[in-house]
């Protein structure tokens, strides 16, 4: 099925594009949410209206996020995990986690602009990209490492 996307959508397209997506995917979630519609010259026209007004909005926005991006380019945080010896951590640590971490480190982010393939699941060093928008992005480098406290020492 062909729609015209009416909000940028991650890894699908951005206002205005027209984009071919199974069905089921269209009636379930992309129309429902008003984050697409049917293809139609009138909905074309009005789309285009919208990508004019949501240009302006992106420019004003790009100074405001240009200062935040530069900040977050050099900034680092770690988070203590519990984890065997081996490193492999019993849990995960997902964009939220890195999220928190961030904002203790007087840089808050939303976890949704956190871009992982995957929850981490080992201990290490790793470079996370955070996307603020669809062209801005930036690289934080998060620091996995053993939490040292045990569980009786918690309780305590």
């Amino acid at each position: 099925m062909e729609l015209l996307l009416k909000k940028n959508v991650d890894k699908l397209g951005r206002v205005g594009d027209v984009v071919k997506v199974k069905d089921g995917y269209a009636r379930n979630y992309l129309l429902p949410s008003g984050l697409a519609t049917y293809v139609s010259s009138a909905n074309m026209k009005l789309i285009e209206k919208e990508k004019i007004k949501m240009e302006l909005q992106l420019k004003e926005d790009r100074e405001r996020l240009q200062g935040v991006l530069e900040k977050l380019s050099g900034s680092s945080c770690t988070i203590p995990a519990r984890a065997n010896e081996d490193g492999r951590l019993f849990g995960s640590v997902t964009p939220v986690h890195i999220a928190e971490a961030l904002a203790k480190a007087g840089f808050p982010v939303e976890p949704e602009t956190i871009k992982l393939d995957s929850p981490i699941k080992v201990c290490g060093e790793f470079d996370v990209t955070i996307a603020l928008n669809f062209e801005m992005k930036t690289k934080c480098r998060v620091t996995i490492v053993r939490d040292t406290v045990s569980e009786s020492e918690k309780l305590e």
